[in-house]
């Protein structure tokens, strides 16, 4: 079934209600997803991607059903990934010798992962532009590494719509589409979790690009992500968030994350909450265990954070592997202007608190000195060096 987004241009993309996890188990969905995929019906009739191989049956049929299957007069691939092109090879046996645009990095993105198949491509850059009749054209605009090389955006004119691909997108179905139809709360939520676990290691390229979008002086009255609701209702309201977002984003929040065997790990990261609190009730504090908490919930907990404490004990001379899988993904995150510190107990060695502060360096945080390295259990000692451990997170200095 399709549905209006604006004049000619309709929603013909699937609503993944069922969708748990997403690029493998890497990321989580709560809220249902959409794989957002529309069809523009001028003079031309142009096709805006697709939706993912398990739904590619229905995709096409929908087209058949709506009529429009045999009318296509092109396609458009913002971009390779399979969500987006999953259906292409299928689509192509119906449609051979369709007209595909695309960048050239699509190009080698597209007949890597499903061959070379002899698909008519037209390569487009920035400022390309197809005429769609009806005194309408598209423009493209090239969005490389948002999020991948071959990731681009199309803008229509007339209508004034943009179909930005990945950006601006959020993994969250909203059956009647519209942002301004959404739950505010869950849409931002969202998009923020997007933002953080997806599109943040590329937060320069974020800023350049909407640098590069505000030059070409495009009127935008709607823009259409690959995901997630479409932003007809304010709809500059999102990229304003994009451009905080990108700019090393930092709330009033200090996140403490750990993990324990014998809970002595967990009473340290509890002490070093209650005296944040105490000494700046105006901190928002936050303590997730990283074995028993959503990796990706709590990823966008740190994106919102000024600094974290994350604590480990030792575990055969190294710290427990949730601990050191989770900071594999925090460096990946290239989260900026942030300050750590770590803590953890041990019975024998005690290398932890050094791996731990080693590797949160190495995720591009500034640690702080102050650390706490309890033998065995907590004692009067340990806990009082929290005070300072906690001044220092709270300290404007670097």
């Amino acid at each position: 079934m399709r549905k209006q987004v604006k004049n000619n241009v309709s929603w013909v993309g699937y609503m993944d209600w069922e969708l748990e996890t997403f690029h493998g188990d890497e990321y989580s969905i709560l809220n249902g997803s959409s794989q957002n995929a529309y069809l523009i019906e001028e003079e031309k009739t142009v096709l805006v991607d697709t939706v993912w191989l398990p739904h590619r049956d229905e995709f096409i049929e929908n087209l058949r059903t709506e009529g429009v299957l045999d009318k296509i007069d092109c396609i458009v691939v913002n971009h390779g990934e399979q969500d987006h092109s999953g259906t292409l090879p299928a689509l192509m046996k119906e449609i051979p010798g369709t007209p595909i645009y695309c960048t050239a990095n699509a190009v080698k993105s597209l007949e890597g992962q499903y061959g070379k198949l002899g698909w008519d491509f037209h390569t487009v850059k920035t400022g390309d532009s197809l005429d769609i009749g009806n005194d309408k054209k598209l423009i493209f605009v090239e969005m490389r590494m948002l999020h991948w090389p071959d990731s681009m955006a199309t803008y229509m004119t007339g209508d004034n719509i943009l179909f930005s691909m990945d950006a601006f997108g959020q993994h969250f179905a909203v059956e009647e589409l519209f942002n301004d139809k959404a739950d505010q709360s869950l849409l931002y939520k969202e998009a923020m979790k997007y933002f953080a676990n997806i599109l943040n290691p590329f937060a320069p390229f974020v800023t350049r690009k909407l640098d590069e979008i505000g030059k070409l002086n495009l009127p935008i009255d709607i823009i259409a992500p690959s995901h997630g609701v479409i932003w007809r209702k304010e709809p500059m309201q999102i990229v304003t968030k994009y451009a905080e977002w990108a700019d090393a984003y930092k709330e009033n929040q200090i996140t403490v994350a750990y993990d324990t065997m014998w809970e002595g790990t967990a009473k340290l990261a509890h002490a070093i909450a209650a005296e944040i609190n105490k000494q700046d009730p105006e901190t928002t504090v936050k303590v997730f265990n990283i074995a028993k908490t959503d990796k990706n919930e709590l990823m966008t907990e740190v994106f919102k954070s000024k600094a974290i404490a994350v604590g480990s004990p030792t575990c055969v001379n190294d710290i427990l592997t949730s601990v050191a899988g989770w900071l594999s993904f925090l460096k990946t995150l290239k989260f900026k202007n942030k300050k750590a510190a770590a803590f953890g107990c041990y019975g024998w060695s005690g290398e932890s608190v050094k791996i731990l502060q080693e590797k949160l360096i190495e995720a591009g945080f500034a640690v702080t000195e102050e650390h706490v390295r309890s033998c065995w259990n907590p004692d009067e000692e340990d806990y009082a060096i929290i005070p300072a451990l906690a001044k220092a997170l709270l300290s404007e200095e670097k």
